[in-house]
């Protein structure tokens, strides 16, 4: 009788093993198998890490193996058993292999596919295309849309960690939980003493040092040092945790009533300052989005303020950008002045501590949480709900939605108090006007590269536009993020549907990006640039000065945070900042969801396109005193799992 060898892969992560019972059953295109119980007599089967085999015998030869179905019947208590895969060797000697690298859960069942990946058209045989349809059925059930916030991307329709798909859970949700990692930081930073000390300011600037580690020859302790220096104050707007709001002033803004005798003493051209704005050396920084909102009113004891300021900066001679003016609100009048480098120290100082304190703000809620976090949170559910497991999409994009959702749920659950995607008409893409924006240089790189990859791939499925246009499924999922994701908002930047090949290499291109370096640009800077607590004030405990003159040492260190909410800042900094335990970087993927060769091939050449950038970044930081490495590939997580 035909004898099949089934070798089963059960995941390493803990608690992947179980001590349930594993059937088996093969169906072919001449017959289906009977249900066969997996186990090998004295041998603990299924094991956390095992590859275990089992020879599993038919009446009748079964053709072409078509699905391959796990079911897992309950032994004594239940638990989870997390299945990597499954290879078959056929009675001819064939190798199949079966992808899966899911859990099945309590009495569950799993039917596999081999791990060619299909488009829907290529299906022709009607149990496969049944299977492909059941699959989106039951994933649809699962993962559902839910308005979280108005205004929000929608978000996955879960409560909690606990009631998300088992899937796309954390393997273990100690590693995660924002709770504990406070914990974690507050013991390794040393602040605990500090803790509960809300409402007790601190005494001057030097009394921050009591809870600010000092790590010689780190980017955290020059910013210490020099964080008062224009210089610090407007490298931060290129290469800073938040380098995406600067774009070149093209005209001056009637809001912003700034003159060229206001500021001739910071232009070194011998211009006048309409002049500078048409050579583009002037700069701008506007946090319009601020305007109007209410501060936090978390602690009834402790009053917060908010500004939207607009910053002007210029670049010098030496192609450094300073700022020049700053006005603390949007709205220009006699309490609203415009502030000057030729200020008092203080009042300069004061102006530009409101600043980086509203770019804390705008980095945390726009950048950070709305344009990374929230944003592949939608690629992620209409990922699930749209693109079946066999389809080529959903197995490039499923490792950059690791963890994502899982990360959301629960930063949505403990962190988040209830209260066009990438702009590139910045006016900054000039190396030779603006050489210093690394960013820029090295966000580029890593485009290019992912961008190279993505075109590779989608060149093997689609032979022309016209399948990328006929494919079904690709719309489906352009369309959800479009109309659940984005809300239908044509700002929003993203297409309703893709008729292309380039179109969609580009379109997965934003999605891959915005999921690793995107994140990694805006997240992984955060300890470096905003645990010296005067340089990114989370909040501020006195209203903006209106008038001149008038603010003393005093009166900004009343404004900074007190001592409690600095040390929770500092906390929050770091646990945010730390990568996962076995992180997975940009270009690895252990999960071999494709077996194709040409795309283990395109794979082979994408992470030696990323090695190089890694050379090309690590040359250029030597000797560097402020040194850029954010958006280096081996520092690239491949998911916003963080």
């Amino acid at each position: 009788m035909p004898s099949y060898t089934v070798t089963v892969a059960t995941g390493s992560q803990w608690f992947a093993g179980t001590d349930d019972y594993i059937y088996l059953s093969l169906i072919g295109s001449a017959g289906c198998s009977e249900k066969h119980l997996l186990d090998k007599a004295f041998y603990n089967d299924f094991e956390r890490g095992a590859v275990d085999s089992y020879d599993v015998t038919v009446d009748e030869e079964l053709g072409e193996i078509y699905l391959v179905k796990i079911e897992k019947r309950k032994y004594w208590l239940h638990d989870d058993w997390y299945l990597k895969y499954i290879t078959l060797k056929t009675p001819h000697g064939d190798y199949i292999e079966f992808p899966c690298y899911r859990w099945i859960t309590g009495e569950g069942e799993i039917v596999l596919r081999d791990g060619r990946a299909k488009l829907a058209r290529d299906d022709q045989i009607h149990i496969l295309k049944q299977h492909r349809r059941k699959e989106l059925e039951a994933r649809q059930k699962q993962y559902r849309w839910m308005e979280w916030n108005p205004g929000f991307p929608l978000s996955i329709d879960a409560k909690c960690h606990k009631d998300l798909p088992r899937d796309i859970q954390f393997d273990s949700e100690k590693g995660v939980d924002f709770v504990l990692n406070y914990s974690k930081a507050m013991e390794n930073l040393f602040i605990n003493r500090f803790m509960h000390m809300f409402q007790s300011s601190w005494h001057d600037f030097a009394d921050f040092e009591k809870i600010f580690v000092k790590i010689s020859n780190t980017i955290s302790e020059r910013v210490k040092n020099h964080w008062q220096e224009d210089l610090m104050f407007g490298y931060q707007f290129l290469n800073g945790c938040n380098p995406v709001l600067i774009k070149r002033c093209t005209a001056l803004p009637p809001k912003l009533p700034v003159t060229t005798e206001m500021v001739e003493c910071s232009l070194e051209r011998q211009l006048s300052l309409e002049q500078e704005v048409q050579e583009g050396n002037i700069f701008i920084v506007d946090y319009e989005l601020l305007d109007g909102i209410d501060a936090n009113k978390t602690d009834p004891c402790t009053h917060q303020f908010l500004a939207a300021p607009i910053c002007l900066l210029y670049k010098n001679l030496a192609n450094k950008i300073v700022p020049i003016a700053i006005q603390l609100n949007q709205t220009p009048g006699e309490s609203n002045p415009i502030f000057l480098p030729t200020d008092s120290k203080y009042d300069w100082l004061l102006a530009k501590i409101w600043v980086r304190s509203s770019d804390f703000h705008v980095h945390q809620t726009i950048t950070h949480l709305l344009r990374t976090h929230l944003v592949s949170e939608v690629f992620g559910i209409a990922m699930y709900r749209q693109l079946p497991a066999v389809h080529p999409l959903f197995k490039l994009l499923v490792a950059h939605v690791r963890f994502t959702i899982a990360i959301n749920t629960k930063a949505r659950e403990q962190l988040i108090c209830e209260y066009g995607l990438f702009d590139k008409a910045r006016g900054m893409d000039s190396t030779e006007d603006i050489p210093f924006y690394f960013y820029r240089d090295d966000g580029l790189l890593v485009w290019e590269a992912i961008q190279s990859f993505t075109m590779e791939v989608v060149s093997i499925y689609y032979e022309n536009d016209q399948v990328v246009e006929e494919d079904q499924e690709l719309q489906d999922f352009v369309k959800d993020v479009y109309v659940y994701g984005m809300r239908g908002k044509k700002a929003s930047g993203f297409p309703k549907s893709i008729k292309s090949r380039e179109k969609l290499s580009e379109y997965l291109t934003v999605v891959i990006f915005t999921a690793s370096a995107q994140h990694a640009a805006v997240n992984f800077g955060q300890y470096d640039w905003c645990s010296w607590i005067p340089n990114a004030p989370p909040t501020m405990r006195a209203p903006p000065p209106t008038a001149k003159g008038v603010v003393t040492i005093e009166q900004i260190v009343d404004t900074l945070p007190d001592r409690g909410r600095s040390c929770w800042h500092l906390g929050a900094v770091w646990a945010l900042s730390q990568f996962q335990e076995n992180e997975l970087f940009l270009g690895m993927y252990p999960e071999e969801h494709f077996i194709e060769k040409p795309v283990k091939e395109a794979m082979i050449r994408f992470r030696k396109n990323l090695e190089a950038i890694v050379s090309v970044i690590a040359e250029r930081n030597k000797n560097k005193k402020l040194p850029y490495y954010y958006l280096s590939p081996d520092r690239i997580p491949n998911s916003v799992a963080i």
